[in-house]
């Protein structure tokens, strides 16, 4: 029960409207009582509630006419009719007009009970979907930012698959704004008045992404003290954003693709089908056709997730975008009005780093050189980028390891050398990032780019 709720309770048999406010007071309510039509649409005007309990056939205004009022008034309060069983007709119509249930007279009050309770998580959800989507057109009201044909390309895609209601898989190393582009998908299709909700589905352990995702009833585990509607249900309509998609267990893995197939799912404990039409949006910094080869993700979820694949290209491919970037996040980061600005030589540092963090690197730096810069223009030390391993060491190791025949990449020559000197260590991060004249934090995002195993 969500505590202070408002009902209004409206009906023309006075001893029922006593016996239910005496009933709902004991369970903590706030509850008025009105006798007819025109007098609940009287009260609504002059109190915000968050439900109304209505009955159907009264003498003056019929409840069908309240029922519209409230629609059009206050959308978001949630209605419960309460019908004879002989109107069961009518209260199926009302459910179709916007009324959230019905209850048939000679009421159970532990049913009515369980459905105002329902009704009034609806009505919260209601409102934090609204709340969401507000944060969601002020986020993403900017276009997303880059001029290089590579995200230019993407850009064009996203626009033509935000048209269709396929299912989408975004890929991408990590930072490279894969939410962002989800987000951008969902406004600039024809589901954007209707929610767009996101789980990271690596963030939880297998039994919350399930009841996070489908839902649990009442009872179903130890903590499940209250039914719970799940994301697919809140964003029924619109987009599920399911971040880090290829960490998702083997064990949901049957049930996620069970709904992509038909849209349906079953809460945690529950024994009734439930639908919900959604479009998919799946992103993953994991290439899943090698997971589905290893068994690591089925290969059938895999097919009919990525009907449409965008693979956002990283920072260091689009290197013409990294200045707008920057710009954009010195003016969004800045603490003051008159935002700092980058000299010529910290121009020429971002342009010259690869970025293994990508935007959101990117989007650190520049916000920790906001802080530390004491001067108008940001200087290379306030970057704080990490060093390159120095060039005469590079010479060293490509003389090394080129032979007659043979050329290597400068990236192959970079991983052979710093691969033997963490060996000559014993694998000693901290001598070996000192040897080589680069910070651990340096060698610790080399040895991750180039996949370096010990042994």
């Amino acid at each position: 029960m969500l505590k202070n709720s408002k009902i209004l309770v409206c009906d023309d048999d006075e001893t029922l409207c006593y016996l239910l406010k005496e009933q709902l007071l004991e369970e903590g309510y706030s509850v008025d009582t009105v006798y007819d039509g025109s007098f609940a649409i009287d009260a609504i005007k002059r109190k915000n509630f968050d439900l109304l309990l209505l009955d159907l056939n009264m003498h003056d205004v019929q409840g069908e006419d309240v029922l519209k009022f409230v629609k059009d008034y206050n959308p978001s309060m949630q209605v419960v009719i309460l019908t004879a069983q002989s109107e069961v007709r009518s209260a199926i119509e009302c459910i179709k007009m916007g009324a959230y249930d019905f209850i048939t007279k000679p009421y159970n009050f532990d049913e009515l009970l369980l459905t105002i309770d329902r009704a009034l998580e609806h009505k919260e959800l209601i409102v934090k979907t609204n709340l969401l989507a507000d944060q969601v057109d002020k986020k993403i009201s900017t276009r997303i930012i880059g001029n290089s044909r590579e995200l230019q390309r993407v850009i064009s895609l996203a626009n033509k698959s935000a048209m269709s209601d396929s299912n989408i898989l975004i890929e991408g190393e990590t930072g490279t704004g894969k939410e962002l582009m989800a987000e951008y998908i969902h406004k600039h299709s024809s589901r954007k008045d209707m929610p767009f909700v996101v789980i990271n589905c690596a963030s939880l352990p297998d039994q919350l992404i399930e009841s996070e995702l489908f839902g649990h009833e009442k009872g179903a585990f130890t903590d499940a003290k209250n039914t719970k509607q799940g994301l697919v249900e809140i964003a029924h309509g619109g987009t599920l954003f399911l971040d880090e998609i290829g960490e998702l267990s083997l064990a949901l893995q049957p049930k996620l693709l069970r709904f992509l197939e038909n849209g349906e799912y079953r809460r945690i404990g529950g024994i009734t089908n439930l639908t919900s039409n959604v479009r998919v949006v799946g992103a993953t910094n994991r290439n899943l056709l090698e997971e589905a080869d290893n068994k690591n993700f089925r290969r059938d979820l895999l097919f009919r997730l990525n009907v449409i694949t965008l693979t956002i290209p990283p920072l260091r491919d689009r290197k013409e975008d990294i200045l707008l970037l920057t710009s954009h996040f010195l003016e969004t980061k800045s603490p003051i009005r008159a935002p700092k600005h980058l000299s010529p030589e910290a121009e020429k540092s971002l342009l010259n780093y690869d970025f293994p963090g990508n935007i959101r690197e990117l989007e650190h730096i520049i916000e920790r050189a906001l802080i530390f810069a004491e001067n108008e223009f940001i200087e290379p030390v306030d970057l704080n980028l990490p060093t390159e391993v120095p060039k005469n060491m590079v010479r060293k190791a490509m003389a090394e390891y080129t032979e007659d025949n043979v050329v290597l990449s400068m990236d192959e020559i970079e991983k052979k050398y710093i691969a033997k000197a963490l060996r000559i260590n014993d694998w000693d991060r901290k001598e070996t990032a000192k040897q080589l004249g680069i910070s651990p934090k340096t060698l610790y995002t080399k040895i991750k780019k180039y996949a370096i195993k010990q042994g």
